[in-house]
């Protein structure tokens, strides 16, 4: 590669960070900017979460999702160890409750067998309840390799490791115009104009409007849900020892309610997926009639509640009411009560959908002769982001 080729990446969360670290690890002369809009790096997606290290479960064997993720935990957790970021690998359970989950938790086994998964096994109540005391169900499939991690301190590390290497990030950059002249793009912020050869689009919430500004047709639209979490009180948490997740229902385009000890500390329970009203809709009562008007004419949108108008009206019941909420985690854990339940943190999903309501289900790339964009990066994305960024360095055709 040419040594004078410039990059400007916009988004700071993880992808972007680890495109920006990866790019300078393969090419140490490369000038490299990052813009972010934020005041600092990975304040949305990459940091609202359940700070979980996903092994690769449950993704279909060949996909970009299932082979990321598998070789990004690894990445990940070396780049931790190494870094002396906080993480452990303490297994999890995914549990079957009633016999009609029991396929569906065999299929699991069966997926994560293919994607190169070590160590997975079927257990039976007996094995459950040794590992998760207070746990329900009739099966389960055992993970040994999933963990927890502070994502907060991976971005840090992320960005002071490229600006050692002399990348430069600059926060408060929220992009509002793309040009593309003399063989360069433009881009126009709050704090001043950015120039580069090549653009890299790791906006996440806001993707597909910066694929817009740099000329792209808007086929998918990014539809935000929000998931909430509530935090067990210190008197239950001995409730749940590590990891409890549901086995996914296939009515229900996302995954449910589970438990997750924090690396910091304590355990969330969560989250629901509901229909956020804005972008950056932490709270129900957060509205933007931008974002709203976005997606109100999206047909997608009104094809997609279409199909789950049941999940669509129970996530947003759950999200009014704590008790319903706790009915959904008894499922997993009877004991749970919801006095034992405090009001925790919530995250926005960035998910991208077509026009035929259908979600996008898979890490989806838009390459160019100069820019690259990110235009889905779900779920494992936050373990996997060392991997995609290599991966996205790979897809350049430099």
């Amino acid at each position: 590669m040419d040594t004078q080729k410039t990059f400007l990446i916009i988004g700071g969360g993880l992808v972007g960070l680890a495109t920006a670290y990866k790019l300078l690890e393969r090419f140490p002369l490369a000038r490299i900017t990052l813009l972010e809009k934020e005041a600092t790096v990975g304040e949305h997606q990459s940091t609202h979460n359940s700070g979980v290290l996903h092994a690769g479960l449950y993704y279909a064997p060949g996909s970009e999702k299932a082979k990321l993720a598998v070789s990004g935990i690894q990445k990940m957790t070396k780049f931790c160890h190494d870094e002396g970021i906080a993480h452990e690998i303490c297994g999890k359970l995914v549990v079957a409750v009633i016999p009609e989950e029991l396929p569906r938790l065999d299929e699991l086994l069966r997926r994560g067998i293919a994607n190169g998964l070590q160590g997975l096994r079927k257990i039976d109540v007996t094995e459950m309840r040794k590992i998760e005391p207070h746990v329900n169900g009739i099966a389960a499939v055992h993970v040994p390799e999933e963990g927890i991690v502070d994502y907060r301190g991976v971005c840090d590390r992320l960005a002071l490791r490229i600006q050692e290497r002399g990348g430069r990030i600059v926060t408060g950059a929220k992009v509002t115009r793309l040009e593309h002249k003399a063989g360069a793009w433009v881009a126009t912020t709050a704090i001043g104009e950015f120039d580069a050869n090549f653009l890299i689009n790791c906006a996440g919430l806001h993707c597909d409007r910066v694929a817009k500004l740099a000329g792209e047709q808007r086929d998918i639209r990014i539809i935000p849900f929000r998931g909430e979490y509530y935090h067990l009180k210190p008197a239950a948490q001995d409730l749940v020892k590590n990891l409890i997740y549901p086995v996914p229902n296939p009515q229900f385009p996302f995954l449910g309610v589970h438990f997750t000890r924090m690396i910091q500390g304590g355990v969330e329970a969560g989250p629901n997926a509901v229909l956020a009203f804005a972008r950056e809709g932490y709270r129900l009562t957060n509205f933007d009639t931008r974002d709203m008007l976005d997606m109100l004419f999206f047909p997608g949108l009104w094809r997609f509640l279409q199909k789950y108008p049941v999940m669509a009206g129970t996530e947003l019941i759950q999200s009014f009411s704590k008790a319903h909420f706790c009915r959904a985690l008894q499922r997993l854990v009877p004991d749970i009560r919801t006095t034992d339940l405090a009001t925790g943190d919530a995250g926005v999903r960035a998910q991208a959908m077509k026009p035929n309501g259908n979600l996008v289900d898979d890490f989806h790339l838009v390459v160019r002769d100069d820019a690259l964009h990110v235009l889905n990066a779900p779920s494992p994305a936050a373990t996997a982001s060392l991997a995609i960024g290599e991966y996205i360095v790979d897809q350049l055709p430099l």
